[in-house]
């Protein structure tokens, strides 16, 4: 029982740590190291306009950011960060949550990417999990890397959501574009590509499981409304759908706030754009910050109480 208790323990308390292993190459920059392997998440917390049922919903995003040791055989991060296996392999994994009220039920939506840091040794990310919560029920997806492609399993409460599990072809994964832009946005895509799109997008417009052609492009901006200074945006445009990320063109590549417009609503659904602006960053280990004296750090992001 001592044993176990311990062992209990010791997952807890390693549970959302962040990884201590590099595995980057002799010519990754010493800021990126000390950005991202210094023992703390970034936390970025954004003021969001969310498209649901033919209308723009008040509510608020955050972009959780950190590096994490990640098994590549099991999928799912390691509980010893100095394992020095091959197994071990270094990952940037995104939880991205989006919290909206639709009349009187809340929406409670969360995406999680592990896409690994080495892209030569691991061009494509490992897994990405997206779960939705309301009060007519909940749903969760899971892609997993294999070798002829991803394994896509969806759960829901909609019939003809759910149960599925179906093979998809290993093409880009939308919702790991966050994270290779934040690894090195001279990575991602630029012009006619097919890409599996957003799983929350999936979700709120119950489209199926699969990819579609969409033309991507890369630019700079003197200005615009997410910031006064020169930044970059990288546009997605699908025939019946656009994502346009707003971010910073100098490490660590920031996210400024997004767009995603396409039709929202049933019966006589209208041309809506969703959008996402910066409120507030903080880098912190945050697994450690869970009393009730440490609810003040979520005012610096500027998130609600609850």
């Amino acid at each position: 029982m001592k044993n176990f208790m311990y062992s209990f323990l010791l997952i807890s308390l390693i549970a959302c740590a962040p990884s201590n292993s590099q595995e980057v190459s002799d010519e990754t920059p010493q800021d990126f190291n000390s950005y991202w392997y210094a023992g703390e998440a970034e936390i970025t917390s954004y003021e969001l306009e969310q498209a649901r049922y033919g209308e723009i919903h008040a509510g608020e995003s955050v972009l959780v950011f950190v590096t994490e040791p990640f098994s590549e055989s099991k999928q799912v991060k390691l509980d010893d960060w100095r394992d020095e296996s091959s197994d071990n392999v270094s990952v940037m994994k995104l939880n991205m949550t989006k919290k909206f009220l639709t009349g009187i039920y809340p929406y409670s939506m969360m995406m999680s990417t592990f896409t690994p840091v080495s892209a030569d040794k691991h061009p494509d990310p490992f897994k990405i999990t997206t779960s939705s919560q309301e009060w007519c029920g909940h749903t969760w997806m899971q892609l997993n890397l294999g070798e002829d492609g991803y394994r896509f399993r969806g759960f829901s409460y909609f019939e003809s959501e759910g149960d599925i599990d179906i093979s998809v072809p290993n093409v880009i994964m939308e919702d790991e574009l966050w994270t290779r832009l934040r690894l090195n946005p001279e990575s991602l895509p630029v012009g006619e590509v097919e890409i599996f799109p957003s799983t929350f997008y999936l979700r709120l417009r119950h489209r199926p499981a699969e990819a579609k052609k969409a033309s991507t492009k890369l630019s700079s901006v003197e200005a615009s409304d997410y910031s006064d200074k020169a930044h970059e945006i990288y546009e997605i445009e699908y025939a019946d759908r656009s994502l346009s990320i707003y971010f910073e063109s100098a490490f660590p590549y920031a996210i400024l706030g997004w767009e995603e417009t396409y039709m929202s609503g049933f019966g006589n659904p209208e041309m809506l754009t969703t959008k996402a602006k910066k409120i507030n960053t903080i880098k912190s280990a945050y697994w450690g910050k869970n009393s009730n004296k440490d609810r003040e750090i979520r005012k610096k992001l500027g998130l609600s109480s609850d």
